[in-house]
């Protein structure tokens, strides 16, 4: 999945459908190039203005058990 692509449409649809969303920064990916510049850094600043948390895989897997 892409970051700054996929996850961040669905994101998107599902915060317009009432559902708190928390992105796993970590377990998704998104392209660099060399002039337009780096899609995950894009995408993970973009998170934080709109999910309701950012967090890392093993952050998850602690708030599960």
């Amino acid at each position: 999945m892409l970051a700054n692509m996929c996850v961040e449409s669905h994101m998107r649809h599902l915060i317009e459908e009432g559902f708190e969303v928390a992105v796993v920064r970590d377990a998704t990916a998104g392209p660099r190039h060399p002039v337009w510049g780096d899609g995950y850094q894009a995408a993970i600043i973009n998170y934080r203005f709109f999910a309701h948390a950012v967090l890392s895989t093993d952050e998850v897997l602690e708030r599960m058990r």
